[in-house]
């Protein structure tokens, strides 16, 4: 136990100890001040160029509230029509109003889809200052990047540039658009777009945010409002492709119906017209059986016309309506990390990592270099 008491105070620094290494620390500091003035001069000037290297950015966001129609027991429209025509059970289209296989979650994987993202590039766009009108897959050639970034790219664009020397198909498919198939270059808009769109759902509200990044404010928010409308535009379509496919059905078979009594409901009057004063058994047999089959059409096409009724209700049924509560506005101010941040955290970490090159690593540098060279000596 003495032992380990022994270890325990050798652990333990005093203050005054700690006090006199903290002031040795600051004297080293204070005599290097010039050293640190030059390193917080560099790291401004990296700083500044990196800061003004880096393009603006603007940032736009929507907010959407979806309502979606619920299956009510007999408060809807369809509800109210099948029950005045008698049709409360009509089987395949009671069930219209409850399309709920796109789910709001996915909402965020259908803006980063890419039929999704190639419906965005024929957009009509133009930036705030007036110099740029174009298409948006156009614009996106004009947004700046930095100067890293291009001597990055220079190797990939001098192979395409050699590639486009023996072959014109390559050129060709640039100006042609195939999901299924892109070149180098659209795949490339494609993914900088899904870092751009970001679209985000509350599950537990259905609450939906998307927000859009560019370079321009003018060109941000326009393309935040044609996501906005495209989704609505894409999600309505989904919705109501059930409940329109059987609405389509029920008016072909409308006017077959209705075709089919109006043929009846001519032969009767023909045949009647044929045999006004004739009274034979055959003729009032004849006469019967026309008019029969002409009530059978007639009954046969009231309830096609009452069930066209219902599904033409459940197509506006199926329809959601979005409630936009946040709507897209013109941004005033870039938004990510501004230029004054980017400079400070230069100077910063030039300055810390100069203290801790004094401090720490010139005595530990002495001492691996001296420990490499003892060997030799020996």
């Amino acid at each position: 136990m003495s032992e380990e008491q022994q270890i325990k105070e050798n652990g333990r620094q005093d203050p005054e100890e700690l006090e006199i290494d903290l002031m040795e620390y600051v004297r080293k500091l204070w005599d290097v001040r010039k050293l640190l003035l030059k390193a917080a001069a560099v790291g401004l000037i990296i700083g500044l160029i990196i800061a003004i290297s880096l393009p603006r950015k603007y940032t736009v966001g929507v907010t959407l509230a979806p309502e979606f129609e619920k299956k009510s027991s007999g408060g809807s429209l369809s509800s109210l029509l099948g029950g005045l025509g008698g049709l409360g059970g009509l089987g395949g289209l009671g069930g219209l109003g409850d399309a709920d296989a796109l789910n709001i979650t996915l909402f965020p994987e259908i803006v980063a889809s890419t039929p999704f993202i190639l419906e965005l590039m024929d957009t009509r766009v133009t930036t705030l200052d007036g110099e740029i009108d174009t298409t948006f897959t156009a614009y996106l050639d004009e947004e700046r990047s930095p100067w890293w970034g291009t001597i990055l790219a220079l190797p990939g664009m001098a192979i395409n540039g050699v590639k486009s020397l023996f072959s014109d198909e390559e050129e060709d498919r640039e100006n042609t658009v195939d999901p299924f198939y892109l070149t180098e270059k659209q795949s490339q808009k494609v993914e900088r777009l899904r870092e751009a769109i970001v679209a985000d759902v509350d599950k537990k509200t259905g609450v939906t945010s998307v927000s859009v990044t560019l370079q321009d404010p003018l060109v941000t928010a326009t393309v935040t409002d044609t996501v906005v409308a495209k989704l609505q535009q894409y999600i309505t379509a989904y919705r109501v492709s059930k409940a329109q496919q059987d609405c389509d059905y029920q008016e072909q078979l409308y006017k077959e119906k209705q075709k089919e009594y109006y043929e009846a409901q001519q032969n009767y009057a023909n045949y009647m017209d044929a045999n006004k004063s004739v009274i034979l058994q055959t003729v009032l047999t004849e006469r019967e059986r026309l008019q029969n089959e002409m009530s059978l059409a007639y009954q046969v096409y009231s309830q096609v016309a009452a069930q066209l009724q219902v599904a033409r209700a459940k197509v506006q049924e199926a329809k959601p309506v979005f409630a936009v509560v946040e709507p897209s506005t013109v941004p005033l101010e870039p938004s990510g990390v501004s230029r004054k941040v980017v400079m400070l955290g230069f100077i910063f970490f030039a300055v810390a990592g100069t203290a801790a090159w004094v401090l720490f690593g010139k005595d530990f540098w002495m001492k691996f270099k001296n420990d490499l060279a003892s060997p030799k000596e020996e």
